[in-house]
């Protein structure tokens, strides 16, 4: 164990999207619904479906070749992968021991964690230590999902918000005062049934009654979510800044999780951020849940709005209820 703690970055980013697009012109022939309705409480357009064949590890595996090959490196390279995500291709095994092998990571330990659209913050805060601490050298963070498949089309005040997608990051040493400079998690448990899937565990396995009643589906109290979600999230972010002993002016980009447009601005609008410093992306792809934020952080870094030097600020929260946020000084 080195006596010190390793600074750690992101050294490589990859994604991947459902294969077919659901736009709001859709959701108007399925529901009672329509574009203007979806387009002004939440700032969707579209959101990306994954085919029917289409599995969560799917998605996960071309995200990670995108970040391995981003990062120069291969999958017997690495000696970890986490994959946060609600939406395993089954209980078990593990989506992360699937992609293992897939990748080719012979010697890499592997396993999932489940925070919801908290997802990739936690597993980014999870795999920086085993880094840092010198346990391992290579750390691959997965959000991946494919909430289609646990989505009703028949509820319109959910099916509106849910698509499907993967993002990955390598996690590797930096230089020293780059990367990951702080990272908050949190959660709240007693705010668990305003968002669930309430059947298909060991409380209510899977039967005749609970398929009928429909309960192997994403439940939201959609209200109750929207003012945690409005509240924690410029906590969580403000918090982040100032563990990382910075200050909300040192804030160049802010990469929020991808739920809602009014939760985003009223997040920004908190640090003091003008839209033009804030990534958004939920138009196109709509609430992916652990993969928002990889994806809208790899198209940040790819359009180059966010480049080295650069003090990005990552929040998120989710059901659990969970949330997290994490302050990185841009090492590429």
């Amino acid at each position: 164990m080195p006596e010190r703690l390793r600074p750690v970055g992101i050294v490589g980013l990859g994604t991947a999207a459902g294969e077919d697009l659901l736009t709001n012109s859709d959701l108007e022939k399925m529901v009672d619904t329509s574009d203007e309705w979806i387009r002004t409480r939440t700032g969707i357009g579209t959101r990306h479906i994954s085919k029917p064949e289409t599995a969560t590890s799917d998605l996960a595996y071309r995200a990670a070749v995108e970040a391995l090959a981003d990062a120069g490196l291969t999958g017997a390279d690495l000696d970890l992968i986490i994959v946060g995500t609600v939406t395993p291709d089954m209980p078990f095994p593990s989506t992360a021991c699937l992609l293992q092998s897939r990748l080719g990571a012979d010697h890499a330990a592997a396993f999932d964690l489940n925070a919801a659209c908290s997802g990739f913050i936690y597993g980014l805060a999870a795999g920086r230590q085993f880094v840092a601490t010198g346990m391992y050298d290579t750390v691959l963070v997965i959000g991946a999902e494919t909430l289609s498949k646990i989505t009703d089309y028949t509820d319109r005040s959910t099916c509106v918000l849910f698509g499907d997608g993967a993002g990955a990051a390598v996690l590797r040493p930096v230089g020293e005062g780059e990367g990951i400079l702080s990272t908050v998690l949190g959660a709240d448990g007693g705010g668990g049934e305003l968002l669930m899937q309430p059947a298909g565990g060991s409380r209510r396995p899977a039967t005749h009654e609970t398929v009928d009643q429909r309960l192997h589906y994403i439940h939201m109290s959609g209200g109750d979510v929207f003012k945690f979600a409005v509240k924690v999230m410029g906590e969580a972010a403000d918090a982040a800044v100032e563990r990382a002993g910075l200050t909300r002016a040192d804030v160049d980009v802010l990469v929020p999780h991808q739920a809602n447009r009014r939760i985003i601005d009223a997040a920004a609008k908190r640090l003091g951020l003008p839209e033009d410093r804030v990534v958004i992306n939920i138009g196109e792809f709509g609430n992916m849940s652990s993969a928002s934020i990889p994806v809208a952080l790899h198209e940040a870094v790819r359009s180059g709005r966010i480049k080295r030097g650069d003090v990005v600020v990552l929040v998120a929260f989710g059901a659990g209820l969970t949330w997290g946020s994490a302050a990185i000084r841009w090492s590429r």
